[in-house]
């Protein structure tokens, strides 16, 4: 056992140490402050590394990116190398990249360039625009870890597939043949069933505005990679909030699609196979126009005609502008029944919902069947097999999981059998019967709203805290319930925790210990000048409606 250990370790080891000396040697910072020293590294303080041109590229949005790069004004290689710089400094404050490829990306920049130049129009619609990736995705000539040590030198923990470095994701080709360059992959936690990124490779990716704080998991290198502008555009996965979780702790738009509506062909997971609740992947950005963009492009590739569970809908122009008319009916959801917000989130939850009800909408409160139904539903799934999957691949090395994902996958939990077809027969059932319980109350808000439809989205926090506290992530069902309904959701960027008016509530009475032990946490000295975000939920494959209701929202939240 001693021998394995030190194993894990050392190759564990010697991948962080080949991570970091990827890193162009003038773009090492030689004294970096601690947490503690720096808590918000984002804005002034990153910008000191960066020269003026490098500021101005890195800060403007996609859609100024490709419309410079398509015309000539930037070149794609000046770009790229902008945000490979201010990438490499957000690794080096948070701990956010697991591969760095900014040599190939640069020369990619340059056959873009040529392109151009030799034809006189872009490549595609996001011809020039850098594009970071989740550590899930295959690229070629570049390794995938998804944080285990035991996948190292492997495909998938499996060696001699030919596969290795040599295989490489739809979406991913699908953006090369749109004109973005992707340059970098981003840290999860090993699993990605956690909240928080954590694994044996680079450690813990903190939260650039508060680095007391977690970046969100399971796409938190995104998270904290964008939070920093190394990046003007991600893409993510999500099968229990890891788009949104991470896109909310960070002050960021993050779009989670329904199932089907874009490509995850390719890509490497933890429980392949569980089909009860889906993964699905999408993109985080600071602007609802770059998800937009993002979104668009790639339904012009026609993605169904190569991913088998993609659906064949194309961009739904029509549903990309906000409602015109009648107001928008909005809902309201506060309490889940199991767990209370903290006070920074309950705060943001009322802003929205006030600023609307100012705006002439009406606000009604969400009232649906019983949360606690629907997160046992998708919490059983993750557990089908309980964990044997993912402890096969801490076995490869012998790494020990961390304390996040011993959560759920530790205790005696290896001594019980997976579950049976018919347990898992049963669970799909009652999904069904749930959704559909769901769906009919949902429908039956048209009697409420005063527009004669049903709700068109509702306001709802992503967690109970604005971030979580290193490993205090132990709830999922603010965010998980809308992966067991398949409904689409953006985050909302909305405020920023004040410790002067968030204060604790000392009323407070838990409804249960969970829900002690989550409002323990919340202390405002530490949280204060966190991002506080919430959630626009709408139904099954609405994602040009839920993003113009969200950019229409963010407006008016901005005045």
């Amino acid at each position: 056992m001693a021998a394995n250990t030190q194993g894990w370790q050392t190759l564990g080891k010697a991948k962080l140490e080949s991570i970091n000396e990827s890193l162009p040697k003038t773009w090492r910072v030689e004294s970096l402050p601690t947490n503690e020293e720096q808590q918000d590294v984002t804005g002034n303080y990153i910008r000191q590394y960066l020269s003026k041109d490098e500021i101005e590229i890195t800060e403007a949005s996609a859609t100024t990116i490709v419309e410079r790069t398509s015309s000539g004004q930037w070149t794609v290689e000046a770009v790229t190398k902008a945000f490979c710089h201010r990438a490499s400094l957000a690794h080096q404050l948070t701990n956010c990249l697991h591969e760095i490829f900014f040599d190939a990306a640069i020369e990619d920049a340059r056959r873009l360039d040529e392109h151009r130049a030799k034809y006189k129009k872009p490549v595609g619609p996001l011809h020039g625009l850098p594009v970071s990736l989740k550590d899930q995705f295959h690229v070629k000539g570049v390794e995938t870890t998804m944080g285990y040590i035991g996948w190292i030198g492997t495909f998938e923990g499996k060696k001699g597939t030919g596969r290795e470095k040599g295989f490489e994701s739809e979406l991913v080709k699908e953006l090369r043949d749109l004109g973005a360059v992707p340059y970098c992959k981003t840290s999860v936690p090993h699993t990605l069933m956690s909240g928080e990124t954590i694994n044996n490779i680079i450690g813990y990716t903190s939260n650039p505005k508060n680095r007391n704080l977690t970046s969100g998991g399971s796409s938190g290198g995104e998270g904290a990679l964008i939070g920093l502008r190394g990046s003007p555009v991600g893409f993510g996965t999500d099968i229990g909030g890891s788009i949104r979780i991470p896109a909310a702790f960070n002050g960021l738009y993050g779009l989670r699609p329904s199932t089907g509506r874009l490509p995850y062909q390719g890509m490497a997971n933890s429980m392949d196979g569980q089909n009860s609740v889906l993964s699905v992947v999408g993109p985080l950005a600071d602007s609802v126009g770059t998800l937009q963009l993002v979104v668009k492009s790639l339904l012009s590739r026609e993605p169904w005609l190569h991913d088998p569970l993609v659906h064949e809908i194309p961009w739904r122009e029509d549903q990309s502008k906000a409602p015109q008319g009648p107001p928008i009916s909005f809902a309201v959801f506060r309490h889940d029944g199991a767990v209370s917000l903290h006070p920074p989130v309950r705060r943001a939850i009322e802003a929205v919902a006030e600023s609307l009800e100012k705006q002439g909408h009406k606000v009604i409160e969400w009232k649906p069947p019983s949360h606690k139904r629907g997160v046992d539903i998708i919490l059983a799934s993750w557990t089908y097999d309980n964990g044997a999957d993912v402890r096969s691949a801490f076995e490869l090395s012998g790494e020990p999981m961390s304390q996040q994902i011993a959560n759920t996958y530790g205790g005696d939990l290896s001594t019980k059998p997976p579950k049976d077809a018919t347990f898992i027969a049963a669970n799909n059932v009652a999904k069904r019967e749930y959704q559909k319980e769901y769906m009919e109350y949902w429908n039956s808000t048209a009697e409420l709203t005063g527009t004669g439809r049903p709700v068109d989205v509702v306001i709802a926090p992503v967690a109970p805290f604005s971030a979580a506290r290193p490993g205090k992530y132990t709830y999922y069902g603010y965010s998980s319930i809308v992966n067991v309904l398949d409904y689409t959701a953006c985050t909302l960027p909305v405020t920023t925790v004040d410790k002067n008016i968030d204060v604790v509530d000392p009323s407070f009475k838990p409804m249960s210990k969970s829900d002690e032990a989550i409002m323990a946490g919340y202390d405002p000295e530490i949280y204060d000048g966190s991002h506080v975000s919430v959630q626009l939920i709408g139904r099954r494959l609405q994602e040009e409606k839920v993003l113009a209701v969200t950019e229409y929202v963010a407006g008016v939240l901005k005045g």
